[in-house]
């Protein structure tokens, strides 16, 4: 028995368990505006009878409920403000609400023969069509009046005789007189091959487009009598 009685004494007792029951039924009546309880009296005599602690978790909920009271108290007044705002700009933009009109499935027939939905889109077509025309006929003035590049090459011919007995001045000579639009010969000079054999190197300018290595070959290679061949040195373009 004295073991059971020394362990009853660290038992944990709520000795104010009623009272605090009590106040906080009162508490709950006063937050949702009930009349409080009869048992305690009013909400001051409440906050006298409650301890320190007590007292001051009451206030801080107090305080909490007014400020969220005051929130949504602006809140419900923005909200009636944007509702006004919007209701002044629907009036003034003049949007009126739809109104259904019932018309005879006769004359909906006609409206609809009267309307022609491709109208509008054969129009753009037409008008795409002229801008079109229209800036071909620009771009292709512009190049017509363009100078045309006329493409040129820089060759140079090896030209060999068959001995050294050869008149190598002549043979220059000769291959000048080979003519043909858009080819120009310029600067020549002999170079020694070897037993006393000297080639002639000439150099032209000609245009791509009516001039070739194969025209230049066959026309200096009819001098048969004075030309063994003729080899292309360099070719470059201009």
């Amino acid at each position: 028995m004295a073991v059971l009685g020394s362990e009853a004494c660290f038992e944990p007792v709520w000795f104010e368990r009623q009272r605090f029951e009590e106040a906080e039924s009162q508490y709950q009546q006063f937050l949702i505006g009930g009349p409080p309880c009869a048992t305690k009296g009013t909400t001051a005599n409440l906050k006298t009878e409650l301890t320190p602690e007590m007292a001051a978790r009451v206030e801080a909920v107090e305080k909490e409920n007014r400020v969220l009271r005051d929130t949504v108290s602006t809140l419900e007044s923005q909200v009636k403000d944007l509702a006004k705002r919007l209701a002044a700009l629907e009036t003034s933009s003049g949007a009126a609400p739809a109104k259904a009109v019932a018309a005879p499935a006769a004359e909906e027939d006609e409206d609809d023969d009267d309307f022609d939905l491709f109208a509008d889109e054969e129009e753009d077509t037409e008008e795409a069509e002229r801008v079109k025309a229209e800036r071909i006929a620009a771009y292709t003035e512009r190049k017509s009046k363009k100078t045309a590049v006329i493409a040129k090459s820089n060759i140079i011919l090896d030209v060999k005789p068959w001995d050294d007995e050869t008149d190598m001045k002549e043979v220059e000579r000769l291959v000048r007189t080979i003519e043909a639009d858009g080819l120009l010969w310029g600067t020549a000079k002999l170079v020694a091959v070897g037993y006393g054999i000297k080639k002639l190197v000439i150099s032209c300018v000609v245009e791509d487009d009516k001039v070739g290595t194969d025209l230049l070959e066959e026309e200096i290679t009819k001098f048969e009598d004075f030309v063994q061949s003729v080899d292309v040195a360099a070719f470059n373009k201009i």
